[in-house]
C-alpha cells in the first residue's frame, strides 16, 4: 500500500511539473554576445536597449545580454559603447515566447566624430556579420563549432559533434586524433580546466558523456598560445558547456541500437543483477577485507583452516549463461532553468543525466602470430552512467559558475579463446574481466570586471577524482596435446598447478585525486598606437595517485596423480568449488611483488605573459611565453624510483595578416611538450590477455619537447563556409613511444624515448554550400565539407639494442587522414541528412623490438549516416543513425615482408595477424522531445 501511495505521489509531482513547464509565461526574449570586430574579445558594459523605449540592459562580464518579457512582434536594438560606433539592428522577430539569439560585433571609432555615426543592419545581416567575425578572429589556427551550428545538426553528444570538426577523428568515442597524431599528443579541457583521462594507461576522454544541447562551443586549437595547456602537438580540444540557458526547458531522449555482429546473437555472460545495469559492482567480486596479506602468503605460515577460509572467500561464481544480446539502450534527461531579476542579475541552472547499456560481441577474433594460432570470442556487457550539473549567477559585472560532471563505466567481459600454441598444444582459455571506471570533476570559476573598461579577472578552482577498480579478473587455460585432438579419452587439463600472471586472479584498484587552480587577468591598452590586449596568468595542478595490485590464485597441491587429473579436467565453474577447497587440495598463492603496486604524484606550476596586438588594419600578432615547473614522483612501498623535476620555457608567436575581409594568412611558431603517464613510468607489470604479453613501464622516460611551425591560408567565401590550405612541421626531442620489449623472445610491451623524430605535412580543408551548382533549394540547403591531411614522419630509434627498425614512422602517426561529408536540410530545416566518411592511413601500434617487427593498424573506410526529422511543432526529433556501414575488418598485423600492406599468412610469404575482426554496423533510432 505504501508503494502504491508513493507511486501516486510521484506521478502527481511529475504532472504538476509538466503543467508548470507548459504554462510558464509565453513572453520572449532577445539575447546574445557583443564582441569586438577585430579581436573577437567580448565587451563588458555595452548598452543594449529596445529602440524607442527605456527597456534595456548592459552586457555582463562575458559580454552577454538578455532583454526579457517581450511580447510577440518585431523589434529594433540599439547597441552603444564608449569608443565604438553605435549600431542599430532591425527586423528582430520575437514570436511565441521563444528566445531569439543575436550576436553583435562592434567596430572601434576611428575618430571622436564617428561617435555620432550609427551603423544600421537587419537581424539577418548582423547574424552573418557576427559569424564572419567569429571565423576570422581566432588568434590561432583552429577549427570549431558553435552552439548554433550544433542546433542544426542531428548530433546527440559531444563525441558526435567532434566528428564534424575539420582534422579531428574520434575513435571508440574517447580517443581523439588530430592531424593524424595519436591521443598522446592531444589534450582536452572542459570548462577551462584540463579534462582528466578516463583510462589509467593513456590519454582518453569520454566525450560522449556531455549532451550536445548543453555545449556552448567546441574549439580545436592546432597551434598554441601561452594561455593554453602546453602538453599537445596535434590539437587542444576545448569544450565549454552552457551554464545559463537561453530559456527554460525540459528535454528527454530515448534511443535503441542494433549491432549487426551482436544484437540478438548468443551472448555468453556471468549472472547480472540490477546494480550492474546501473553501472556498479555489488561487492561480491571484491577481495575480502580480512584476506591474508602478501607477506602472510609469502611466508607460508597460514594454518590449514586460514588457508581454506581464504580460498572460500574468493569470488567463485564462474557459471556462464547463454542469452540473446539485447539492443543498446540510451536515455537522456536534461533540465534548464533561467531567472532574470529586476536588478539585472541572472541565475541559471542546467542539469542532465545520461544512461547507456550495450551488449557487444567481438566474434571470431583472429590472432595468428609467433607461436599462437588462436580464435577469440569476446562478450562485453557495458553500462555508462553520466551526470552534469551547472549553476551560474551574474551580478553587476561579475559572474560565478559552479560546474560539475560525473561519469561511470561498468564493463564486464567474458572471453573464450581456442586454438593451437607452439604447433603442438591445443588451448582453451577463459577470461572473466570486470572493470569499473569513474570520473568526477567539479569546477568553481569567477569572472569579474576590474575598474572601468574591458579589464577582466578570471579564476578557476577545480577538483577531480578518477577511479579504476578491477576485481577478480580471472584467467585460466586448459591444454591438451595436438596429437590427441580427436581422442576423447584425453581431456583438457587446467594450468592450476603453478601460478603466473597469465593464470591468476587480479585484484587492482586505482584512485587519483587532482587539484587545480588558476587566475588570469587581461587588460586592453594602446602600444605604439596599436590596440593591444595584455594577458597574464598563474596556475597549479597537483595529481596524487594510488594504485594497488595483487595477483592471487588457488594452486593445486595434491600429490595424487589420478585426483590431480580429475580436478584439472573439471570445467571452470566447478574447478574451484567450495567442497574442493574444504578438502585441502588447494593452497592460496600469490605472484608478483611490491613493484606491482605504486603511488605517484605530480606538481605542475605555470605562469605566462601574452600580448594580443594589432598593427594597423591588417596585421595581428599574439605572442608571449609560458613557463612550466614540473615535478613527478613514482614510488613503490619501500622506495622512490622516479623523482624528476623540469622547468620549461615555452615561447609562441601567432601572426595573422588580413589579406581581404574574407581571407587571412596565418603563420606561427610554438614550443609544446608531452609527458609520460604515471603508468608508463611505473615498474608495475601487468599481463594483458589480448596482447598476449606483459606491459611494463620504464622509470627512465623523459618528457618530450616539441618545436612546431605552421602556415595557413584561409578564405571564407560566405558565412559558415571555409577553404584553407596549411603546412606544418614538428620536431620531437625524446619522443615517447611504445615498443615490443622482446629481449626474452616474448611479445611484451614497454616504452622508450627516441632521440630524434619529426613530422611534417599539408592539410586541406573545405566547407562549401553547393548553391554554385544550381540555384535550386536542394543545392542551397546542401553543404559539403572535406579535410585531407598528408603527413610524413620519421623516428630514429635508440641504439641501446639492435632494434629491427633503425628508422621508422612515429607510433600512432597516420600518413594521411581523410574526413568528408555532405549535410542537407529540407522542409524548412525539419529534415536533415548527414553522410560522414573517414579514413586513417596505416599506422604503427607498437614499434619493433629486437625480435618482433612493428605492429601496424590497417586502414579502414568508415561511412556513417545520420537522418533526423523534427516533429510535434519542432519540439520533438526522430533520429536514425547508421555507423560503420561498410563494416570493414579491423586489422592489426606484423608487416614481415615490409611491403606496407597486409598479405595474409607467413606460409604464403606474407605477414602475421596480431588481431583481426569485424566490429559490426551500428544502427540506432532515437526520439528527443523538448518542453
Amino acid at each position: 500500500m505504501n508503494l502504491l501511495t508513493t507511486l501516486k505521489r510521484t506521478a502527481l509531482m511529475v504532472l504538476v511539473l509538466f503543467l508548470s513547464i507548459a504554462s510558464y509565461a509565453q513572453t520572449g526574449k532577445i539575447s546574445g554576445i557583443v564582441s569586438d570586430k577585430k579581436t573577437g574579445e567580448t565587451l563588458i558594459g555595452v548598452s543594449v536597449k529596445i529602440a524607442g523605449t527605456n527597456k534595456g540592459i548592459s552586457t555582463d562580464v562575458d559580454g552577454r545580454y538578455a532583454i526579457t518579457a517581450l511580447a510577440s512582434g518585431k523589434y529594433t536594438l540599439q547597441i552603444s559603447y564608449v569608443g565604438y560606433t553605435t549600431k542599430e539592428i532591425s527586423d528582430i522577430d520575437v514570436t511565441g515566447g521563444k528566445a531569439v539569439t543575436l550576436n553583435v560585433i562592434l567596430e572601434e571609432s576611428s575618430s571622436l566624430k564617428l561617435n555620432d555615426v550609427v551603423i544600421r543592419a537587419t537581424f539577418k545581416q548582423e547574424s552573418v556579420n557576427s559569424l564572419y567575425a567569429q571565423q576570422k578572429n581566432s588568434s590561432v589556427i583552429s577549427d570549431g563549432i558553435s552552439s548554433d551550428q550544433i542546433k542544426k545538426s542531428p548530433d546527440r553528444n559531444t563525441s558526435d559533434v567532434l566528428k564534424r570538426v575539420s582534422g579531428a577523428t574520434i575513435q571508440d568515442n574517447k580517443f581523439v586524433i588530430v592531424r593524424g597524431l595519436s591521443d598522446r599528443y592531444n589534450t582536452a579541457t572542459l570548462d577551462n580546466s584540463t579534462l582528466p583521462s578516463t583510462e589509467a594507461n593513456r590519454k582518453a576522454f569520454s566525450f560522449d558523456i556531455v549532451p550536445s544541447n548543453l555545449v556552448d562551443k567546441i574549439t580545436i586549437n592546432k597551434t598554441a598560445t601561452p594561455d593554453l595547456p602546453a602538453d599537445f602537438a596535434g590539437g587542444a580540444v576545448q569544450i565549454v558547456t552552457k551554464d545559463i540557458p537561453e530559456q527554460n526547458f525540459l528535454s528527454f531522449g530515448v534511443g535503441y541500437g542494433y549491432n549487426s555482429q551482436s544484437t540478438f546473437k548468443d551472448f555468453l555472460a556471468t549472472k547480472k543483477n540490477a546494480v550492474n545495469y546501473l553501472g556498479f559492482e555489488d561487492g561480491s567480486k571484491q577481495l575480502a577485507e580480512n584476506f591474508p596479506t602478501s607477506d602472510q602468503i609469502a611466508k607460508g605460515t597460514l594454518s590449514s583452516s586460514k588457508n581454506i577460509a581464504a580460498l572460500k572467500s574468493l569470488p567463485n561464481d564462474l557459471s556462464v549463461r547463454n542469452r540473446s544480446a539485447l539492443p543498446t539502450q540510451n536515455y537522456q534527461l536534461s533540465l534548464g532553468r533561467v531567472k532574470h531579476f529586476e536588478n539585472g542579475n541572472t541565475f541559471g541552472a542546467l542539469i542532465s543525466g545520461t544512461y547507456r547499456n550495450s551488449q557487444n560481441i567481438n566474434q571470431d577474433v583472429e590472432r595468428n602470430f609467433y607461436v599462437y594460432n588462436y580464435t577469440d570470442n569476446q562478450y562485453k556487457f557495458s553500462t555508462n552512467l553520466g551526470g552534469l550539473a551547472n549553476f551560474a549567477y551574474t551580478f553587476g559585472k561579475n559572474k560565478i559558475s559552479f560546474k560539475n560532471i560525473y561519469n561511470r563505466n561498468y564493463d564486464d567481459t567474458y572471453a573464450v579463446r581456442t586454438g593451437i600454441k607452439d604447433g603442438n598444444s591445443l588451448n582453451q582459455f577463459y577470461a572473466y574481466d570486470v572493470m569499473q571506471k569513474s570520473l568526477f570533476k567539479t569546477t568553481l570559476e569567477g569572472d569579474h570586471q576590474i575598474g572601468e573598461g574591458n579589464n577582466k579577472l578570471k579564476w578557476t578552482a577545480s577538483y577531480s577524482n578518477i577511479g579504476n577498480n578491477q576485481p577478480n579478473q580471472l584467467k585460466i587455460n586448459y591444454t591438451k596435446p595436438l596429437a590427441a585432438q580427436n581422442d576423447p579419452s584425453v581431456l583438457y587439463q587446467a594450468n592450476i598447478t603453478s601460478l603466473g600472471k597469465d593464470n591468476t586472479r587480479l585484484f587492482s584498484d586505482l584512485n587519483e585525486d587532482i587539484y587545480a587552480g588558476d587566475v588570469n587577468y587581461s587588460t586592453p591598452f594602446k602600444l605604439f598606437d596599436a590596440s593591444t590586449i595584455f594577458k597574464v596568468g598563474l596556475g597549479s595542478q597537483y595529481r596524487d595517485r594510488k594504485f594497488s595490485a595483487r595477483f592471487i590464485g588457488a594452486e593445486l597441491i595434491t600429490n595424487n596423480p589420478t585426483l590431480q587429473t580429475q580436478i584439472r579436467s573439471l570445467p571452470v565453474d566447478q574447478i574451484f568449488s567450495q567442497s574442493l577447497f574444504e578438502s585441502g587440495v588447494y593452497r592460496i598463492a600469490e605472484v608478483g611483488g611490491e613493484l606491482d603496486s605504486y603511488s605517484a604524484n605530480s606538481f605542475t606550476n605555470y605562469g605566462y605573459l601574452m600580448l594580443d596586438q594589432k598593427f594597423g588594419e591588417k596585421l595581428r600578432a599574439v605572442y608571449g611565453v609560458r613557463v612550466e615547473s614540473y615535478n613527478v614522483k613514482v614510488m613503490s612501498i619501500s622506495k622512490t624510483y622516479v623523482d624528476d623535476s623540469q622547468v620549461d620555457f615555452l615561447p609562441s608567436l601567432n601572426l595573422t595578416y588580413s589579406l581581404t575581409d574574407k581571407a587571412n594568412l596565418r603563420a606561427s611558431y610554438y614550443r609544446t611538450l608531452a609527458r609520460p603517464e604515471f603508468r608508463e613510468l611505473s615498474l608495475s607489470s601487468y599481463y594483458d590477455y589480448e596482447l598476449l604479453g606483459n606491459i611494463t613501464g620504464n622509470p627512465n622516460l623523459k618528457r618530450s619537447l616539441i618545436d612546431n611551425a605552421d602556415i595557413r591560408y584561409e578564405i571564407y567565401p560566405e558565412a559558415g563556409q571555409l577553404f584553407s590550405v596549411s603546412a606544418f612541421y614538428k620536431h620531437f626531442t625524446n619522443a615517447i613511444e611504445s615498443y615490443r620489449y622482446d629481449v626474452l623472445s616474448t611479445p611484451d610491451v614497454s616504452f622508450f624515448n627516441t632521440p630524434k623524430a619529426y613530422t611534417y605535412g599539408v592539410e586541406l580543408e573545405a566547407r562549401k554550400n553547393l548553391n554554385f551548382v544550381s540555384g535550386s533549394n536542394f543545392f542551397k540547403n546542401t553543404t559539403a565539407y572535406f579535410n585531407l591531411s598528408l603527413i610524413k614522419s620519421k623516428v630514429t630509434n635508440p641504439t641501446d639494442q639492435n632494434y629491427i627498425d633503425k628508422t621508422r614512422p612515429m607510433v600512432g602517426q597516420s600518413p594521411y587522414v581523410i574526413n568528408a561529408g555532405l549535410q542537407h536540410s529540407a522542409l524548412d530545416n525539419k529534415l536533415n541528412f548527414n553522410i560522414l566518411y573517414n579514413k586513417i592511413g596505416r599506422r604503427i601500434v607498437q614499434a619493433s623490438g629486437v625480435n618482433f617487427p612493428s605492429t601496424w593498424e590497417n586502414p579502414r573506410d568508415v561511412l556513417d549516416l545520420q537522418v533526423s526529422y523534427k516533429v510535434l511543432k519542432t519540439k520533438g526529433e526522430i533520429k536514425l543513425n547508421a555507423g560503420d556501414i561498410l563494416n570493414q575488418r579491423s586489422l592489426i598485423y606484423f608487416d614481415y615482408n615490409g611491403d606496407k600492406k597486409y598479405n595474409g599468412s607467413v606460409g604464403n610469404g606474407g605477414d602475421e595477424t596480431f588481431s583481426s575482426y569485424k566490429p559490426g554496423t551500428n544502427i540506432s533510432l532515437s526520439f528527443n522531445y523538448t518542453f
